[in-house]
């Protein structure tokens, strides 16, 4: 039974997925997106992170039938090398990546927490983060990018 999903704004199939694949697999595996990761597999790190009609979900733990009719966001979703979107262009100027395997998790919790909070304070926005693990430690320059970010955003 072919899974179909609608990311980033195209109906994408996946004729050889299992229905309780979890949507992770079925991202990177069968549609080749390759920016959500896979980090702990039991949706305590925050690499898998995408949207869900806005929504931050782990990806990893997510099975892909339960989101069948949802829109789904990956970071390719929000902008391109090309025409990087607020969040991102944010994340490449304050250098906010070291390794770079959780920033797609830390800019997705990022974008569906600045869609409710357009005026976050720095203490908001650790807290929105917390969930979202990095071992390089670039935590300050991450928080940064998400304050720089929201000042262009309600600019």
């Amino acid at each position: 039974m072919a899974i179909t999903l609608n990311v980033n704004g195209k109906r994408r199939s996946a004729p050889a997925a299992s229905p309780d694949t979890p949507l992770l697999y079925v991202l990177r595996n069968d549609m080749e997106i390759n920016s959500c990761k896979y980090g702990c597999g039991v949706a305590q790190c925050g690499a898998c992170t995408v949207l869900m009609d806005g929504r931050a979900i782990r990806s990893c733990v997510t099975p892909a039938k339960s989101v069948a009719g949802a829109k789904i966001t990956t970071l390719e979703g929000l902008g391109s090398a090309e025409k990087m979107g607020v969040l991102q262009r944010a994340f490449v100027e304050e250098q906010a990546a070291q390794c770079g395997y959780c920033i797609s998790g830390m800019i997705m919790t990022a974008a569906a927490f600045l869609d409710t909070n357009k005026n976050p304070s720095e203490e908001q926005i650790r807290g929105a983060l917390a969930g979202n693990l990095c071992r390089c430690g670039t935590h300050s320059r991450i928080i940064k990018a998400v304050q720089r970010a929201a000042k262009e955003m309600s600019a």
